[in-house]
């Protein structure tokens, strides 16, 4: 039976090694049906196949991103949308532009990059300035803090004299007087009062991220935050929508939001929303634990505190009793854990709240971000089986690391920061995730990052080149970056019999990447282009 698409002339990564080095691949409907030498090829071909030649390019099976945030994403760019800004001259013009062409009552958006400002802080006076006559709500580009303007503080009942609530702060003048920076839980008290978005609004928004995360060559996902949080909608009706209608399959899948702030009996919600999700075809397999906040605004959990004066020691959202009690209540309701983890105390915390729990071997952790790492923790991803889930684009001297971040740690835990090539070495599991639209989806720049630790220039439009490598000893192997991104993202998401590889019976789910970057220059990574995507055999983008 002949082939109905070949790809001939290119080499072919099949998801395990840089070494063999097929070079063609024939699909037979939604599966893979041969792999081998382009010379070996013409058997498979009839009158009917497609064949589509891709000499001097890269066959490698579909990108898999094992945390992300798509409806996030495209109800970003329906919004107010920030992330083209490069200065804060920039960042305002924007503002105004959609204020002046919108009628809407509340001014939502986001993506600002807090090195755009003095102190990576912008103020509410900024926002006063160009809008007075509404609130405005802007989630910075990590997503943990909003920028409000004195309407939204008005609305939300903001003064000097209001508290700091659990798990977040308010920004304040030297006077007191709230400055318009509401950092994690504190954003909550602007977020929940925005009006909720259609459902017809919400669809719209992961079919823009769906389209997006496909013309970068993913073709599996898992969105790292199904449930609401801060200012975003809760993204699982659109999930349902979309598995209803086809839109998405097993390949997509969700981790539903732990509310900190409620007990445990909410297992039981969760576990009705996974059945629910599942009768629609949508699986949920984890539950998403956010366990500390970020660097950059001292909210990551640390054990020692931050560098200068007053530094505290950051959050953690749950006691390490609390977290172990509730990791084990998710693994006896059938959960993996998603954690958020950035600082080593809150690391420490998850790998310790594994440690205590009686998993089934079904049972699939993984922690994302691992930003600052002690050695002693490193070894122990792979002795307890959990899965390190990283962010190659942080992992470079950007001025977000160098300005915002590395003066707060100090120099010591400057230099555990990423240890992208010591989790490797230990035998850790990987996995890739970008977190868009914290960053961006695209996963050639990601794996620019990992394999030279410099920056990604096209990655963000204030990134610049010429910074030296980050922790260069840190760098990984191209093959371990690509495994990572394919197999090992597939395996956490629980579809590691499905996706990741290229190989006869597999699902067809492939990007076609415009250059060979297994025999290019390193630094040359970030300027190659995925050109074509397929999945289940189809081609669902193809550039020009």
């Amino acid at each position: 039976m002949k082939a109905d698409l070949v790809l001939s002339g290119g080499t072919v990564f099949g998801g395990t090694s840089v070494e063999a080095r097929p070079t063609a691949v024939a699909v037979r409907g939604d599966r893979i049906a041969w792999i081998g030498d382009a010379s070996d090829v013409a058997p498979m071909i009839g009158p009917r196949t497609r064949v589509v030649g891709t000499r001097g390019q890269l066959v490698v099976p579909g990108f898999c991103d094992a945390h992300v945030h798509p409806v996030a994403a495209g109800m970003q760019a329906l919004r107010c949308d920030l992330t083209g800004a490069t200065d804060r001259a920039g960042c305002l013009e924007l503002i105004g532009r959609f204020a002046s062409s919108k009628e809407a009552a509340f001014i939502v958006g986001g993506g600002w990059a807090p090195v755009l400002f003095p102190g990576g802080r912008p103020h509410r006076d900024d926002l006063d300035s160009i809008v007075s006559d509404r609130p405005v709500f802007l989630l910075d580009a990590d997503q943990h803090n909003a920028w409000v303007n004195g309407a939204a503080l008005a609305l939300a009942g903001i003064t000097r004299d209001t508290p700091d609530p659990p798990g977040g702060w308010i920004g304040r003048d030297p006077d007191g007087e709230p400055d318009g920076l509401l950092h994690e839980g504190a954003a909550a008290a602007v977020g929940q009062l925005i009006p909720e978005p259609s459902d017809e609004v919400m669809l719209a928004a992961l079919t823009a991220g769906l389209r997006e995360l496909r013309h970068h060559g993913i073709t599996a996902w898992q969105d790292a935050l199904v449930g609401p949080y801060l200012g975003t909608p809760d993204p699982f009706s659109a999930y349902l929508s979309a598995a209803e209608g086809g839109l998405i399959d097993w390949r997509v899948s969700g981790a539903l939001w732990w509310d900190p702030s409620r007990d445990h009996s909410q297992i039981l919600e969760l576990a009705e929303r996974r059945n629910l999700a599942a009768e629609a075809g949508f699986r949920v397999p984890h539950i998403k634990i956010m366990q500390d906040g970020i660097c950059e605004n001292q909210t990551a959990g640390m054990l020692d505190p931050y560098a200068g004066d007053g530094g505290g020691i950051g959050y953690t959202a749950l006691s390490p009793c609390e977290l172990r009690t509730v990791v084990q209540t998710a693994v006896d309701h059938g959960f993996g854990v998603h954690f958020h983890a950035v600082g080593d105390r809150a690391i420490r915390e998850c790998l310790d709240s594994v440690a205590a729990a009686d998993s089934s071997p079904g049972i699939r952790h993984q922690i994302a971000h691992v930003q600052v790492v002690q050695p002693d923790d490193v070894r122990r991803f792979r002795q307890l089986g959990v899965t390190a889930t990283i962010q190659p684009l942080w992992a470079a001297a950007v001025p977000q690391l160098t300005e915002l971040v590395n003066p707060v740690l100090g120099p010591h835990r400057a230099q555990l920061q990423y240890p992208f090539a010591s989790l490797h070495r230990s035998g850790a599991l990987l996995a890739v995730g970008s977190d868009w639209p914290v960053s961006s989806p695209d996963p050639l720049c990601g794996i620019h990052v990992a394999v030279t630790r410099t920056p990604a220039t096209r990655s963000a439009p204030w990134v610049r080149d010429g910074a030296p490598p980050f922790l260069p000893d840190q760098a990984l192997p191209l093959a371990a970056i690509l495994t990572a991104y394919t197999a090992g993202s597939a395996r956490v998401m629980g579809i590691g019999g499905r996706s990741g590889l290229i190989a006869p019976g597999r699902p067809a789910d492939l990007a076609i990447v415009n250059r060979d970057i297994l025999v290019g220059e390193p630094g040359e990574i970030e300027h190659a282009r995925v050109t074509m995507t397929i999945v289940g055999g189809e081609i669902v983008f193809a550039q020009d």
